[in-house]
């Protein structure tokens, strides 16, 4: 399970492999709910889960209890894309519920709560933005 965090003050997201032993810790975690850094490394720091997705790609939707996939007639948010916004169209589209579950490959969240420590000390460097483009003409 991966975990996809973002920093609000310099807008800046780190992605973060979790141990499958501590990745039992999320299971049962919900949207919206806090967890600890400490999980990813992160001493210190709180973050709020946000969202997330399973392995198949299906996105996690905040109104939709439990951890089950399911499909549902939704009018706009997560899982909808904005070509589909006009005035009273809904879409029907599979989701998966508001809770982490064992089939939950992504979990997306933004850290509430710093530590005493910055992001830099603890080894989560930004790239820099040549960096990506050299990659790409590789």
């Amino acid at each position: 399970m991966k975990i996809v965090f973002n920093d609000p003050k310099t807008g800046m997201s780190f992605q973060k492999e979790v141990d499958k032993a501590k990745s039992g810790q999320l299971v049962g975690k919900k949207i919206g709910d806090e967890i600890p850094g400490a999980i990813i490394g992160l001493d210190g720091y709180t973050l709020k889960i946000t969202g997330g997705s399973t392995a198949d790609g299906v996105p996690m939707r905040f109104d939709i209890p439990g951890q089950a996939k399911t499909k549902a007639l939704l009018p706009s948010g997560p899982g909808i894309h904005p070509k589909y916004l006009d005035k009273g169209i809904r879409i029907k589209k599979r989701v998966a519920g508001n809770t982490v579950a064992v089939h939950t490959a992504q979990v997306n969240a933004v850290i509430s709560t710093a530590g005493a420590q910055p992001l830099d000390a603890l080894g989560f460097t930004p790239k820099p933005k040549d960096a990506k483009k050299a990659e790409e003409k590789k």
